[in-house]
């Protein structure tokens, strides 16, 4: 049996329903979908969808990867039921940031929709956050200072594109440029343009179809070399938050 046909068995007998009850709410007869279910056939596109929206569960996710293996109600289902990333807590509460090292970078474009390499990031906290989907992406260039090519930039995840403002910040996951963090300049019909806060650098478009995911501006981590290669590389991390969290203590004492 292939995946997706594993998947759907388990969807289905999750709900307690049967063979005939899941065809006839998906609108077709228990012939035409027993063959989807056992794997000896593939659903078109159009059955696909229904699947999808019945299960409430992304196709990417039925196609990609093995359900059985997580909690669907830790998971994060979007309105367009696109796609579903894991969310976790740690022992107070706090929303956890999935931290992509720099060695991980070039292949967070294939596994940044798979829950199976998102929990191998390391995952730390930040008391100050509040609620949302956080993530710590690494900075290259010099295009926005004063981040360097040593820091880290923490990102709330977007939900949809009217939710981005001109002039606030953004990580952008693109196709064509991978993990790029800028500035938004506006937003077009079928693009956004996006201004390096580096004044020899000029403004450019990315399009929208090439755009993977968007994460606001939320912190910045400082980094260092020792933290790249050592193995405590949790404990000199938190060691960055804290001196971070102590100058934020300090700045907004003094306004």
């Amino acid at each position: 049996m292939s995946l997706f046909s594993d998947n759907l068995r388990y969807l289905r007998e999750g709900r307690k329903e049967s063979q005939q009850q899941t065809a006839e709410n998906l609108g077709i007869k228990r012939a035409r979908y027993e063959p989807y279910e056992s794997g000896k056939i593939e659903p078109p596109y159009d059955i696909l969808k229904k699947i999808s929206r019945h299960f409430n569960i992304s196709i990417d996710l039925l196609l990609s990867v093995d359900i059985r293996k997580y909690q669907l109600q830790d998971l994060l289902k979007l309105e367009d039921n696109r796609i579903v990333l894991p969310i976790k807590v740690d022992s107070k509460g706090r929303n956890l940031i999935e931290v992509v090292p720099h060695k991980a970078r070039a292949g967070y474009l294939t596994g940044y929709s798979d829950p199976e390499y998102i929990e191998s990031l390391q995952q730390i906290a930040l008391p100050f956050l509040g609620p949302g989907k956080f993530r710590a992406f690494p900075i290259g260039g010099d295009s926005m200072p004063p981040h360097d090519d040593r820091s880290f930039i923490v990102g709330r995840y977007v939900e949809n594109l009217g939710e981005i403002k001109k002039d606030k910040t953004y990580i952008l996951i693109t196709t064509s440029e991978g993990i790029t963090y800028k500035r938004l300049g506006g937003k077009n019909p079928d693009s956004l343009t996006v201004l390096p806060d580096n004044i020899i650098y000029h403004p450019y478009e990315i399009k929208l179809s090439e755009i993977l995911e968007i994460w606001e501006y939320v912190a910045h981590i400082g980094q260092n070399d020792a933290l790249q290669e050592s193995p405590d590389q949790t404990q000199s991390m938190l060691r960055n938050l804290m001196l971070e969290l102590q100058d934020i203590k300090k700045g907004m004492g003094k306004a």
